[in-house]
């Protein structure tokens, strides 16, 4: 699934948040304050490891409801809670990844026992989206085929490393995914494989512990640091 997006005011792409509720809320409404004319663009992992998962959804929820232009796409880790309602080997899979958090944020003891609306949300997520001068994944694209869309594991969990640009139209790739250092980070921004993740969830680890965000039209950073933990 894929959705074009038209430019806008103002552009915000945030990655990875894992149930950093307290975080994304303070640097989307206190710090980047986002109006009617702006856009605000996530790029998956929006639960499990962290503390609030539940909180995290009913934000961009929320958000949502009250006309703010939100744009998530899936994450592994969305995907990896929607395989848990099918069958115990993808529920253990995901509890090795951190599941056990978000259940413990809704209170319940199986993925299947989420919220319907929740639910609902995480399963229309779209993987990618196309945009006048980027494109966003969760995680990157494979390159190897023809048609780099058609790869939905890639998308999900690759760990890009280069980008073909004439399969993007001249676009650059921003994902999320592979938590990486601020110094990494901001020198991503003058290639064409711009990475976003600083591994929030990880306080305290050397380099990461903020959550990113990314304004595209001046291609300014701004990091948050997890005041979730």
């Amino acid at each position: 699934m894929c959705i074009i997006v038209a430019m806008t005011s103002r552009r915000f792409v945030i990655p990875d948040i894992h149930g950093c509720a307290l975080t994304l809320r303070h640097l989307v409404e206190d710090v980047l304050q986002p109006g009617q004319a702006d856009a605000l663009y996530l790029l998956g992992d929006y639960i499990d490891r962290g503390p609030r998962s539940r909180e995290v959804i009913e934000l961009i929820r929320s958000w949502s409801q009250e006309g703010l232009a939100v744009h998530p796409l899936r994450g592994n880790h969305e995907e990896m809670l929607l395989d848990a309602c099918r069958d115990r080997t993808s529920f253990r899979l995901w509890m090795l990844n951190g599941g056990y958090a978000t259940l413990a944020s809704y209170g319940v003891e199986d993925a299947c026992e989420l919220p319907l609306p929740h639910r609902a949300i995480l399963s229309d997520l779209p993987l990618y989206m196309k945009l006048d001068d980027v494109v966003l994944v969760h995680a990157g694209l494979n390159f190897t085929l023809d048609d780099p869309f058609s790869d939905r594991e890639a998308m999900l969990w690759v760990r890009s490393t280069k980008v073909d640009s004439i399969k993007l139209d001249g676009r650059k790739l921003v994902c999320g995914h592979t938590p990486t250092t601020r110094k990494a980070i901001e020198a991503s921004m003058a290639t064409d494989l711009i990475t976003l993740d600083n591994g929030c969830v990880y306080a305290g680890a050397p380099g990461l512990g903020s959550l990113a965000a990314l304004e595209l039209n001046t291609l300014t950073l701004l990091f948050q640091e997890n005041i979730d933990v």
